[in-house]
């Protein structure tokens, strides 16, 4: 059965549908053009989170962090890294709390980084503290 997935543009925040035998493929939105998957963590903030939440059939991890963590300023280039292998069956995004900070306490954020695993809009799996790639990898994989 090739039944399609939805998949939420992270250029214009569209829905699209992707067959799932090209997920891997990546594809293009049908509104904007721009690809689907940039390999890249998407910032998200309070006007798109929900689309992405509760729009995309795909997993989305969630990196809560802020500017001034040293932990966090660590872990950046480790979920830049994660992106890269874990796209396209799962979306990565950042949260700045400091700006987005409503989405910090609907999520009960005490500390930072951290890292919420959403699959179908719920909340899969949760960690805090940073993570080298390895680690990150292996606990994404685990929880999906």
């Amino acid at each position: 059965m090739n039944d399609g997935l939805h998949v939420v543009c992270p250029h214009c925040d569209s829905v699209n549908r992707v067959p799932r035998d090209k997920l891997g493929a990546g594809g293009h939105c049908g509104r904007c053009r721009q690809p689907l998957f940039t390999g890249h963590p998407l910032a998200l903030r309070e006007a798109n989170f929900a689309q992405h939440l509760s729009r995309s059939d795909i997993p989305l991890l969630v990196d809560f962090w802020a500017s001034w963590c040293g932990p966090c300023k660590m872990m950046a280039p480790v979920f830049e890294r994660a992106a890269a292998e874990l796209e396209p069956h799962v979306r990565l995004a950042k949260v700045n709390t400091e700006e987005q900070q409503a989405l910090a306490a609907r999520y009960g954020i005490r500390s930072i980084p951290t890292l919420i695993l959403f699959k179908g809009g719920r909340e899969a799996a949760r960690i805090s503290g940073a993570l080298d790639l390895q680690n990150l990898l292996a606990w994404t994989r685990q929880h999906l």
